[in-house]
């Protein structure tokens, strides 16, 4: 893991845009850590859609001369995957586009506020302005770029309980947002462990040969597979912690990470196991729990301050 000393001292990485499809790009943010998310860009016929923004305002400016370099127009909508501000901070950036997100998107960024910016008071924020979707939709909804047809899906419950995918099927591209990461831990302490197995289910049946996800390099459908075991692990792991009397945190120092070691942000291990704990008590999914908690003892787990790389 990259201590903050480190990190300090490392030349900060920028997105890249990697072309994905006849027009389509995914922007991906190295190395995928902590606030480090992936964004989407959809060009046709002399029309422009972009999937999430940027943590920051620095970036979030940077993403929009991204866009720039393969768009004569900048983006007239706006698709927010979730309502976590390394996804939605940015929206301000890009006033002429039309915010879409899950009708929860809205209510959940309006609740939420800044509050990520609190969890690493010295990151460079810049002047953010908080910038909600104005069209929401319940189910799922359809766009038309140009000649690309962008269906907007609700899987149900996963990463959040406001997930919003983004399938283009004459492409076969998946835009998964935080539902699947793609070499980095996930992430479920606000939505379910077993919704989020569920959804990873509705998603592979799509067929998509490109899946740009919410974190880390763009990838295929194996990248389903990862993100699957490593939930059906997070469940073991419980049942037996549980089982043993041990708390989450307990749990995730008693337990052998294994392969899963290599996944960035291992430290998730420890609201994942919160989550899943939580399910097994009877929890429903995104039933509140106290991120501030949570953030603590990930950090005890780590042994040190996490690093956001934003």
């Amino acid at each position: 893991m990259t201590t903050p000393e480190q990190a300090a001292t490392e030349p900060r990485t920028d997105g890249r845009l990697e072309e994905v499809a006849d027009g389509v790009f995914a922007y991906v943010q190295p190395d995928g850590g902590w606030c480090l998310n992936n964004a989407g860009v959809i060009v046709s016929g002399g029309r422009t859609a972009l999937i999430d923004t940027a943590a920051t305002e620095a970036r979030a400016r940077r993403l929009r001369e991204a866009v720039r370099t393969v768009s004569p127009t900048v983006p007239e909508y706006l698709v927010n995957t979730h309502f976590h501000g390394d996804h939605v901070y940015g929206n301000f950036v890009f006033p002429e586009a039309l915010v879409i997100g899950h009708e929860r998107t809205r209510s959940e960024m309006a609740a939420a506020g800044l509050h990520l910016t609190t969890l690493w008071p010295e990151v460079c924020w810049g002047d953010l302005q908080p910038a909600l979707p104005t069209l929401t939709h319940r189910d799922g909804l359809t766009l038309h770029v140009g000649d690309t047809v962008v269906e907007l899906i609700h899987p149900g419950p996963a990463h959040t309980t406001d997930d919003t995918v983004v399938w283009l099927p004459g492409q076969r591209v998946l835009f998964t947002g935080d539902i699947v990461m793609s070499g980095v831990t996930p992430f479920c302490a606000m939505g379910s462990v077993s919704a989020s197995i569920a959804a990873i289910g509705r998603l592979r049946s799509l067929g998509a040969r490109t899946v740009v996800t919410g974190h880390g390099p763009v990838g295929g459908p194996e990248v389903f597979d990862e993100t699957e075991r490593y939930l059906r692990w997070i469940q073991e792991v419980a049942r037996d912690g549980l089982a043993a009397g041990l708390t989450p945190l307990q749990a995730a120092r008693d337990c052998r990470l294994g392969g899963f070691g290599r996944l960035l942000d291992a430290e998730r291990l420890v609201p994942n196991l919160h989550r899943a704990y939580a399910e097994l008590r009877g929890a429903a999914p995104g039933d509140p729990l106290d991120v501030g908690a949570l953030f603590a003892e990930m950090v005890r787990f780590h042994g040190r301050p996490l690093t956001c790389r934003a």
